[in-house]
């Protein structure tokens, strides 16, 4: 078993893809000619996109919108950097509101969050000492 993608619904698949590829230099693999998936090239797992309407057909009984909620969801995307506070800022440029700003955490990883206009929770961090 191994984790091959991490799927996140979207008001708009087209404008998360384009977030993600300005804000972190992500590049696209696939987007579907519907605008209703897209998949972007992050290493062996895949993070993809797809819309509100897709989720809708797949989860009948409904799914709760991460763009409509006041809070983050309780869960994030993790994208490693060695440069946290150059993503952290380029994010912001793009659209992305800052949560908590870099900060250097005990054990030696500098992690920041920011939600993306699409509302997922983002944290940015470096590699993790092991």
């Amino acid at each position: 078993m191994k984790l091959g993608y991490t799927i996140v619904y979207v008001p708009r698949v087209a404008d998360s893809l384009q977030f993600y590829e300005r804000a972190f230099d992500l590049e696209r693999r696939f987007f579907h000619d519907s605008g209703d998936y897209g998949e972007l090239k992050t290493g062996e797992t895949t993070l993809a996109f797809a819309s509100h309407a897709l989720g809708a057909m797949n989860f009948p009984v409904g799914h709760v919108h991460a763009s409509e909620s006041q809070q983050p969801l309780g869960m994030e995307i993790a994208l490693v950097t060695e440069d946290v506070q150059e993503a952290h800022r380029s994010a912001i440029k793009h659209g992305a509101k800052e949560l908590a700003a870099p900060v250097a955490k005990p054990w030696g990883q500098t992690v920041s969050y920011v939600r993306a206009p699409d509302g997922t929770l983002i944290e940015l961090c470096t590699p993790v000492a092991g």
